[in-house]
């Protein structure tokens, strides 16, 4: 299949001995940077999906498709394994096994499938769950849903903030018992709590942000984290870049003055300039 070294390439980090930092990606330039930048996994994460695509907060209100083809984007552009943040699969299992199957497709290296209950609740401003056997149903419809037996497919959860550390490892070992490849945790405050679930776990750990105490790659790799995000900082730092650009033009700032732009060298690397120059003259006949 097309995308199946990539996602084997993801399945050599989960099977290495190493713990390694995703970068942060969300479109056609962000993946192509972490690619050219030596990275060996991109992670495009629910929040930052959001905002590229819709410029609306982390509320569940992307869709499937609009996710799927942002995907398929960022396939095109870098052959860079992505991990996809598939939040709740977009409804109950049924959707969850329609979520797999478009995001399979699109190109995707792996895939999250989280437990959270959404979109909100009425009436509820706290982060709910939904029950263990509906989690179980949700893991087991990913599994059944792939075509690629390459394909990583991740349960998450995010139960060891919501709910309890104990609910958390119960969660994760019915999980695992379906399955899937690895499992992906949200909410972890402290090293005893990683340590519970190491102890607890046999599958290659994800970990979804952590306290300073865990920010060392050597003990977290002991135990058993293989990837550990670290927020989406490269969004960040774009929106303001565009925001104090565009703030200088308005205030009428020439751009010849203004500081911060790529060079046109890396443009025209990240835009592959060369490679398009040279199909220019062999499939068009083009002198230049």
């Amino acid at each position: 299949m097309a995308f199946r070294k990539r996602r084997e390439l993801l399945r050599s980090i989960l099977s290495g001995s190493a713990c390694v930092r995703p970068g942060s990606v969300y479109d056609a330039i962000s993946i192509r940077i972490a690619a050219d930048l030596g990275f060996e996994l991109g992670m495009f994460g629910g929040s930052v999906a959001s905002l590229a695509i819709l410029g609306d907060p982390d509320i569940t209100l992307i869709t499937l498709s609009e996710l799927a083809e942002q995907m398929r984007r960022m396939s095109r552009a870098a052959a860079l394994p992505v991990l996809v943040d598939a939040d709740h699969g977009y409804g109950n299992a049924l959707n969850v096994h329609r979520t797999i199957e478009e995001l399979e497709a699109a190109g995707a290296a792996g895939i999250t499938i989280e437990d959270t209950l959404l979109p909100q609740a009425f009436g509820h401003s706290d982060t709910q769950l939904i029950s263990l056997e509906e989690g179980v149903g949700k893991m087991r419809a990913a599994l059944d849903a792939r075509s690629d037996p390459s394909l990583v497919v991740i349960g998450r959860t995010g139960a060891a903030s919501i709910s309890s550390l104990d609910d958390a490892l119960t969660r994760a070992k019915a999980y695992e018992a379906t399955g899937v490849d690895a499992l992906f945790f949200t909410g972890i405050k402290k090293a005893s709590e990683l340590e519970a679930i190491a102890k607890s776990t046999k599958l290659p750990i994800i970990l979804g942000g952590a306290p300073e105490e865990m920010s060392d790659l050597r003990y977290l790799a002991d135990q058993r984290v293989k990837i550990a995000l670290q927020g989406h900082a490269p969004f960040a730092a774009a929106t303001q870049a565009v925001h104090e650009t565009l703030k200088a033009l308005r205030a009428g700032q020439p751009p010849r003055a203004l500081g911060g732009l790529a060079s046109a060298e890396l443009t025209g690397r990240l835009a592959r300039d060369p490679q398009w120059k040279t199909r220019g003259r062999e499939f068009l006949g083009l002198k230049k």
